[in-house]
């Protein structure tokens, strides 16, 4: 007798078939108690975390875009400038190059003028020590002929005269110098 009790004591792996139809009816309610109510903020919570990404994912392609078009306008600008420094470049070069050669137009110029100052000052002087030397040649081409000739020349008409043509056949001299290596020369 006691392997029937025991046989009809109750499996507990296996459970009994009420309790499968209790188990069966509680799911089913709890599914539609879970459908009506929860389901749909399940979906709706779902449905805006959806649209928040493909929201945030369309944003950033449009940011994205707006940043592509930023980086053209920004390169487009940048060779706009580049091309502008260039050109200033170019104008600066040009106007130092005009600025040196108007500069150095100046600078020959004012070397130019030196220069004539100078021959100017150098035909003055010239003239001046000429003057001079004939002074002192003809007096003491005077002396001189005093002595040769044992007269006094106290006679300025006389002095000038005999001064004149002393110095005159110098000047003959000094241009038949001048005149002899320059066609010796050629």
């Amino acid at each position: 007798m006691n392997t029937v009790i025991a046989a009809e004591e109750l499996n507990p792996l296996v459970p009994h078939p009420v309790e499968i139809i209790v188990g069966l009816i509680a799911f089913f309610l709890l599914f539609l108690l879970l459908r009506r109510t929860a389901f749909p903020q399940f979906e709706r919570i779902y449905a805006e975390r959806k649209d928040k990404i493909e929201g945030g994912l369309k944003r950033a392609e449009e940011a994205q875009q707006q940043a592509d078009d930023l980086k053209r306008q920004y390169e487009e600008q940048l060779a706009g400038l580049r091309a502008e420094a260039a050109r200033i470049r170019d104008d600066a070069r040009a106007e130092g190059q005009q600025i040196k050669a108007e500069l150095r137009a100046q600078a020959e110029e004012e070397a130019a003028r030196i220069r004539q100052r100078g021959e100017e000052q150098i035909a003055a002087q010239r003239e001046q020590v000429v003057r001079q030397l004939r002074g002192e040649i003809g007096g003491l081409s005077v002396q001189l002929a005093e002595r040769i000739i044992g007269d006094s020349l106290a006679d300025d008409a006389r002095r000038s005269s005999t001064v004149d043509a002393f110095l005159s056949e110098l000047d003959g001299l000094a241009e038949r110098r001048e005149a002899t290596p320059a066609s010796g020369a050629s």
